[in-house]
């Protein structure tokens, strides 16, 4: 079990329970009142602590490196899933992963980032962030939904997408930005949930839909509370004050109305109880997308553009052009 720095009283707590455990097997005692006591403890801890969270903290229980990604909540959410690679111009992009899957007797296809759970697999899925490829897939299985008349699921965890000079070579913007004038048209519901982090270009290239939502233990920003820091400070020392400064926590996003809804996470964080988050995940999938399936696509693509057009604040102002003197 990982600790971050602000669950170091539950470690303690944890620390004294295996103690007590191995005491009681060593020497046959039975310390069931005393586990039971400190079990008790650590449950009051966990919500003392969760109930406080700092925009940071949860930036930091978003990356926590126990917490399921996107092939977790897969398999433990669909009845069957089959994969599908390539964006059939270069390569396979390992950071994104999609497919067609079963979720509770509906065909849906399913998108997501995919971090991953070890050193090796981290590098293999380069740590979750995309090249164009990856965005140029993730279309390709959204037309593959649209032609049979899928729901489509995107679940968004990423870093940011790979600021690699090859990734820009071949179009890295460009990939993002057809892929929001894409799924801003598609003709069947787009379900998007932020299951971690959620920055920058490379979580809204698969983040334009029906219905948008996070987390409890997540954030979505255009930049990273250390890049910011970086900008601002030139260190990232001050990424604790970045990340309040940002606004970038689900209550924040939910005000702002840029999300449409914040899914509670288990006690302790979605790493805690990862099965019950799946479970907790996959009934509000169902119950989104029947809400959107029997809508006409037309009226849903219209409410989708509406949804975006209405997002941010700006005020305009009349601008004054001077007149050729001779006109005066």
């Amino acid at each position: 079990m990982i600790f971050l720095d602000f669950e170091k009283p539950l470690e303690n707590l944890y620390e004294q329970l295996e103690k007590i455990r191995q005491v009681g097997e060593q020497g046959d005692i039975d310390v069931s009142e005393m586990v039971q006591e400190l079990e008790d403890k650590i449950t009051n801890q966990r919500k003392e602590i969760y109930a406080n969270l700092t925009g940071w903290q949860k930036v930091q229980l978003s990356r926590h490196p126990e917490r399921p990604y996107t092939l977790y909540y897969i398999r433990h959410m669909c009845d069957t899933f089959v994969e599908l690679h390539g964006d059939r111009r270069f390569k396979d992009d390992k950071a994104i992963v999609g497919g067609l899957g079963s979720l509770g007797g509906q065909n849906v296809v399913l998108i997501g980032h995919q971090k991953g759970v070890n050193t090796k697999m981290r590098q293999y899925r380069n740590f979750g962030m995309a090249n164009p490829e990856g965005y140029r897939k993730a279309l390709r299985l959204m037309k593959l939904a649209e032609r049979f008349g899928h729901p489509i699921v995107c679940l968004i965890d990423t870093p940011g997408a790979y600021p690699g000079i090859e990734a820009e070579e071949r179009g890295q913007a460009e990939a993002i930005a057809r892929n929001l004038i894409e799924m801003a048209q598609l003709r069947v519901p787009v379900i998007c949930v932020v299951i971690g982090e959620g920055a920058s270009g490379g979580a809204i290239g698969i983040g334009l839909g029906d219905s948008v939502y996070m987390l409890e233990n997540t954030w979505y920003s255009v930049i990273s509370p250390e890049s910011c820091s970086s900008i601002l400070w030139r260190s990232w020392d001050y990424k604790a004050q970045a990340a309040e400064a940002l606004k970038l926590t689900p209550d924040h996003m939910l005000e702002f109305g840029l999300i449409d809804g914040i899914l509670q996470e288990p006690v302790g964080g979605a790493h805690a109880q990862p099965e019950e988050m799946a479970k907790l995940l996959q009934r509000h999938l169902q119950k989104t997308i029947a809400e959107f399936q029997d809508m006409d696509p037309d009226a849903r693509i219209a409410r989708r553009i509406d949804k975006y057009s209405k997002m941010g604040h700006y005020a305009a102002k009349p601008v004054t052009v001077a007149q050729p003197e001779e006109e005066k």
